[in-house]
């Protein structure tokens, strides 16, 4: 009898800086195609997926949250759920359930829209905390429990969450503990005078949504991440975010937790992939700090936004 030497049927994709910099290349414009005027954001949001956070997008309706949230998902060939937060919905709509077979007299479990590569909570602050809640354990550990049992998450595994600041008499705020998962939080804004004259050129017929398709794959959003978290940081860049760390919780009611550290930490790393560099330079920090630091931050004093004062942090902090 002859022994066969099987030969593997697929390779795995080991990528480097320079892969992940065309492959971001090809993300951004993508996306584009989609949504114009929003580069900043659009890189943001690549950064955070690159350094295994979640993203929370706050604004007015209508400046195009959703659709930057889905042409970015539509762009890897990955698993994709939306979820529309309402006041009426459950926890279980989100997580999933366990469902009695009649068949089998037993109990079968049914997973929610969740259990996706991508998932988009649309309208997040529209549902009471008790449904927001059913995100935590999701976003923190990757993980739902339900009736005592644990269930994995796909992995690579990211949350995009979009709310609105308008009808605040209609909407719940998501507790700090739920904020301080979310990596970033971005604010879109209305497009300049130009952009809008593009957008709605873009929409005239179908939406560019609808034709938007993959241009990187699962696997190489799995290598990114792996290379994103090889990304040296030296020990000055580390105390740095350490000591703006601690300027926000000695000039505030409630400064950044030890969790923003790290965050601010991993988006550091994927800026400085999305910048050519497998080393982080206290400029990668910097750009971070202003989306990554303020909605974990209560100033205690109207006249100073959480804002001001993570722009006081990166004044007076030197980098040493």
């Amino acid at each position: 009898m002859t022994d066969i030497e099987s030969t593997p049927t697929e390779t795995q994709r080991d990528l480097d800086v320079d892969d992940v910099g065309e492959i971001a290349d090809d993300v951004i414009e993508n996306v584009e195609r989609v949504i114009v005027g929003h580069p900043d954001a659009i890189e943001h949001i690549l950064t955070a997926l690159f350094a295994r956070g979640h993203v929370l997008l706050e604004d007015v309706p209508g400046v195009g949250k959703t659709m930057l949230s889905r042409a970015i998902a539509a762009s890897f060939d990955c698993s994709f759920k939306r979820v529309q937060f309402t006041p009426d919905l459950l926890p279980s709509d989100v997580t999933g359930a366990n469902v009695y077979n009649q068949k089998t007299q037993t109990f079968e479990f049914r997973s929610g829209p969740i259990f996706a590569n991508v998932v988009l909570g649309d309208e997040i602050n529209r549902a009471p905390p008790k449904t927001q809640s059913a995100l935590l354990e999701a976003m923190e550990e990757g993980q739902v429990t339900i009736d005592g049992e644990t269930h994995s998450v796909p992995d690579p595994f990211a949350v995009i969450a979009t709310q609105n600041t308008v009808e605040r008499d209609r909407t719940y705020d998501l507790p700090m503990a739920e904020l301080d998962r979310f990596m970033k939080k971005l604010e879109l804004g209305y497009p300049t005078a130009g952009d809008e004259s593009e957008m709605l050129e873009n929409v005239v017929g179908t939406h560019p949504i609808e034709a938007v398709e993959p241009v990187a794959s699962l696997a190489d959003l799995e290598d990114i991440r792996a290379v994103t978290a090889d990304v040296t940081v030296e020990e000055p860049v580390r105390t740095y975010v350490t000591r703006l760390a601690r300027f926000t919780r000695n000039h505030a009611e409630l400064g950044a937790s030890p969790r923003a550290s790290v965050l601010l930490l991993r988006a550091a790393q994927g800026r400085a992939v999305l910048n050519g560099r497998d080393y982080v330079v206290p400029d990668d920090v910097q750009t971070e700090a202003t989306v990554v630091l303020p909605h974990r931050i209560r100033s205690g004093a109207a006249e100073r936004t959480a804002a001001d004062l993570v722009a006081d942090a990166l004044e007076n902090v030197p980098v040493e």
